[in-house]
């Protein structure tokens, strides 16, 4: 193959020589700071001259001063360091430790996500995830989070949004509870103490199960579901619990779920980011990898989609 003629460049260490002495209008300024003699520098700027054809500096014993093509070739050149440099840095960047900040409400982030994210680093091991836990709800264009995982109804204006999966209701209770006589039906339930979390009524499962009960009063209300859950496993009482929050502990045999209703979650769960994030490759890494853990959730753990 025959590679076609490129100019010839001058030589880099005259170039850096002689813009660190244009900049500091000093040969022995400039040797100082490149690490070279006096009369290094000052060989180079001349043999760059001779090369280019032209005075960059016009010199009166030692007194020294910059031409006006030197100034002109010196602000050129300065632009060209300084491209090569934020190009080098690129570089640099994409070769260390990629870092992916991911933020999602606590229940979601403690008892579904951060027991998965192993599996990512295992894939993806120059990848540095940090996890955020969080009620408030991050401003993904502004902050700096890389993905949000949010649970509401999927109006996220100006973001790149994807459904990862719904969830629905029923109640759960440790199999210890009232020395393991659990309820029969679901109108038994208003005999026993149940768990509450303030957004997440009781009354929309008796609904679905049939059961004319009022909603719980009294007691002790929770603003975190995975504390729900773990107060469910304590023996507490019985929990209303969201399936992704729930399913590993019924699999395990800590929970048992009660009866066949279930009510459908008024949110579902998804995958949040600026159209900017989306286009970093830890980002799509992610993301990839969190649609396939969701496949394989809903396949491990026997999804279903709730009926209206």
């Amino acid at each position: 193959m025959v590679l076609p003629n490129l100019p010839r460049l001058p030589n880099l260490a005259a170039l850096r020589a002689f813009e660190a002495a244009a900049r500091h209008q000093n040969f022995s300024r400039a040797a100082a700071e490149i690490h070279l003699t006096h009369g290094a520098v000052s060989h180079q700027v001349r043999a760059l001259e001779q090369e280019l054809g032209v005075a960059l500096f016009t010199r009166h014993g030692k007194r020294l001063a910059i031409t006006a093509e030197g100034e002109r070739f010196a602000a050129a050149l300065r632009k060209a360091l300084a491209d090569i440099e934020a190009a080098a840095e690129t570089v640099r960047d994409s070769a260390r430790h990629k870092r992916l900040t991911v933020s999602a409400m606590p229940s979601f982030a403690a008892r579904w996500l951060a027991p998965r994210l192993g599996r990512f680093i295992e894939l993806h091991p120059d990848t540095e995830v940090v996890l955020q836990s969080s009620g408030l709800l991050v401003d993904l264009l502004r902050d700096p989070v890389d993905i949000g995982i949010r649970y509401g109804g999927g109006r996220y204006p100006g973001l790149a949004v994807e459904k990862l999966m719904d969830d629905y209701f029923y109640p759960v209770v440790s199999p210890r509870y009232n020395g393991g006589k659990l309820p029969a039906t679901p109108r038994a339930l208003g005999r026993c103490n149940l768990l509450r979390s303030d957004d997440e009524p009781w009354v929309p499962w008796f609904t679905a199960a049939g059961a004319d009960l009022p909603e719980p009063a009294g007691g002790v209300v929770m603003t975190d579901s995975a504390m729900l859950i773990r107060c469910a496993i304590a023996g507490d009482g019985i929990a209303l619990a969201r399936h992704v929050i729930a399913a590993q502990e019924i699999a395990s045999g800590e929970l048992v779920r009660l009866f066949d209703a279930v009510s459908k979650a008024p949110h579902s769960y998804y995958f949040a980011c600026s159209p900017q994030a989306l286009k970093k490759p830890q980002v799509q890494a992610f993301r990839t990898w969190l649609l396939a853990e969701v496949a394989q959730f809903k396949l491990q753990f026997g999804w279903q989609e709730p009926e209206n």
